[in-house]
């Protein structure tokens, strides 16, 4: 099994590591091992005694003194037992290469460090400080000491900062993980006690709460703290431990926190209320209490802490992966990034033309639905109506009517109805234009590379755009020329084909002669132009998809990114950078990311050297 001193010392430096790298619980939106950690957190009123308590633990004085509100940031106190005879010393995280022996420096550097972080407003922060004391006389013990609750802020500082304590005090002890050290002075009403009622909410069972009685020697003559210390009057699962702190007089005098826990042991040892008790009595017997304690709860923890390590490392990892990797500096890695993003989305948007994604289909749809459709709706019936038949013929045929058969009736009837098609051939290329466009738009947003970098997208999107602009005036050309060709040459067979009103001698017959101008005659000019009209309609809906998809659909699966390859060949090392730009928010949390996972690995390799030196 790992001995006491190597798994408080384990929680130690996962601990400094979360601060390090930024991880103190409160509301952070990433994964926080600060939380899961166990530890012994320091709860009480200003006027508790809860700093002499502390000193009392260590056997220093190395806490800022004063009135008001002297703790404003959370305080990481670190004990480490060191051989007998051994220099006692102090060192900060934040100093790291700094040894403290003379313990009012202690004392300045942890005002002037609260003073860098909060400012001299007599603020609160809840980054913590990490202080570490290297000593023979402590137990390996680590507890976090918390501003003093209070009901009323002092001059200079906001109304709201009574609530703000209270608020990080029970940030700190609403975890099950926290063990609390609730300090209440004997000389008050427990009923009253700030430290008490704050964990009776958070702890009703008591069964995370240590009670500590202080000032037990200022209580009036002729009473005592029995009821309390034996848990009549307020019972927790653990034993309430007494403690007689320095006087103000000792303080004043400099008397050390040595000579201070033999005047506190001969106090309970020769005191005629607490003999009884005096082995569970005192500073000293309180830190290896909790010491024990803590080291049990450690052990307890270990596979649930252990678990929450793989699994958020595993979620950070993932989330790493999807933020991508830090863009490189160097131009040429740069010019091949960008290439490699342009190739992904290039190779996502063929997949939805090829059928691979959804959405080429829509294309089809154009040919089998809407260009038919189109020509269905084109307005021919009333274009070769008898009444328009006559009077294109009789204007074709101008002062001299038309001997045998008004072929510039004919060839005017059928340019403009053939002019008709114009519509349902640009109607096809646009419809194909704005499905391309949007799979552009969607192939850029489904491909993940490029999520981070906004100005690539812009960038691509615009020149994507601009080459389908291309192609669909290359396209507009040429299923127009379709049209156009179907107009310049008639299909001459279709007219041999169509009977005539000839006898077989050659010459007319009366009767086809006398009809040559009534109704029957322009009804069978305007029915045998509707006829070549159907066959052309028929041609061209075959022979427009070809075209539209040969100029657009063909040319945007080959080149649609030529032109943009060429021109960011051309570009300089601060303009390629400038496309790779990053959002700055998503820098960022791929930097937080990096620095969690760094942490997450750190613990677990601490928990895993742990792990070994203890078989």
């Amino acid at each position: 099994m790992a001995t006491m001193e190597s798994l408080i010392g384990l929680v130690n430096r996962i601990q400094r590591a979360c601060t390090v790298l930024g991880d103190y619980g409160g509301d952070s939106a990433l994964p926080t091992l600060w939380e899961s950690l166990p530890s012994v957190v320091v709860v009480g009123g200003q006027s508790s005694g809860k700093s002499s308590v502390l000193e009392s633990i260590v056997g220093r004085d190395f806490l800022p003194r004063g009135s008001g509100i002297v703790t404003r940031r959370p305080l990481v106190l670190q004990l480490h037992k060191t051989e007998d005879g051994a220099q006692e010393y102090a060192e900060f995280l934040h100093l790291p290469k700094r040894r403290f022996t003379d313990f009012a420096m202690v004392r300045k550097e942890i005002q002037d460090e609260t003073d860098r972080m909060t400012g001299r407003a007599k603020m609160i922060s809840p980054v913590p400080i990490h202080l570490s004391i290297y000593s023979p006389n402590v137990v390996n013990l680590t507890l976090i000491d918390l501003p003093g609750l209070t009901k009323v802020a002092i001059e200079g500082q906001p109304e709201g900062i009574v609530q703000d304590i209270e608020n990080m005090v029970r940030s700190y002890i609403e975890k099950p993980n926290c063990i609390i050290l609730a300090i209440s002075p004997a000389n008050q009403d427990i009923a009253t006690s700030d430290a008490m009622k704050l964990s009776r909410e958070v702890d009703p069972t008591g069964e995370r709460t240590f009670g500590v009685l202080t000032k037990l020697d200022l209580m009036d003559k002729g009473t005592n703290a029995l009821e309390v210390l034996e848990g009549r009057s307020y019972r927790l699962l653990h034993p309430w431990v007494g403690i007689v702190n320095r006087s103000q007089a000792d303080i004043n005098k400099n008397v050390d926190m040595i000579a201070a826990r033999r005047k506190e042991r001969e106090f309970f040892a020769t005191s005629p209320d607490y003999g009884h008790l005096s082995s569970k009595m005192g500073s000293e017997y309180l830190a290896k209490l909790l010491s024990k304690h803590l080291e049990s709860v450690i052990r307890a923890r270990i596979p649930s802490i252990t678990s929450l390590i793989n699994k958020s490392i595993d979620e950070l990892e993932g989330e790493l992966d999807q933020l991508g990797r830090p863009v490189a500096i160097d131009a040429g890695a740069q010019l091949y990034t960008i290439l490699e993003l342009c190739r992904a989305f290039d190779r996502i948007f063929k997949e939805h033309l090829e059928g691979g994604r959804p959405g080429g289909d829509r294309i089809y749809g154009v040919f089998e639905n809407q260009l038919p459709s189109a020509m269905r709706k084109l307005p021919f019936d009333r274009h070769l109506s008898l009444q328009n038949v006559r009077k294109v013929i009789s204007e074709a045929d101008g002062y001299q009517p038309h001997l045998i058969a008004p072929e510039q009736g004919y060839r005017r009837l059928i340019d403009s109805s053939l002019n008709y098609f114009r519509g349902p051939a640009e109607a096809s290329v646009d419809a194909v234009h704005f499905i391309l466009k949007e799979l552009v738009r969607r192939s850029i947003g489904e491909t993940k590379e490029l999520r981070r970098f906004h100005t690539l997208q812009a960038e691509l999107a615009a020149a994507s755009n601009e080459a389908l602009e291309r192609f669909r005036e290359e396209s507009k050309k040429t299923t127009l020329r379709l049209v156009e060709m179907e107009s310049s040459y008639l299909t001459v067979d279709f007219f041999r084909r169509l009977p005539h009103e000839v006898e077989k001698g050659g010459i007319p017959s009366a009767a086809a002669a006398a009809d040559r101008y009534g109704e029957g005659h322009f009804r069978r000019i305007g029915s045998n132009v509707t006829q070549y009209v159907a066959m052309v309609s028929e041609l061209l809906k075959n022979s427009i998809p070809k075209a539209v998809v040969h100029c657009q659909v063909r040319e945007a699966k080959r080149s649609l990114l030529d032109h943009f390859y060429t021109q960011v060949g051309k570009k300089e090392g601060k303009q390629l950078s400038q496309l790779l730009d990053e959002d700055p928010a998503l820098m960022q949390r791929r930097q937080q990311c990096a620095k969690r996972l760094e942490l997450y690995k750190s613990a677990r390799d601490e928990i895993d050297s742990v792990s070994w030196s203890s078989r």
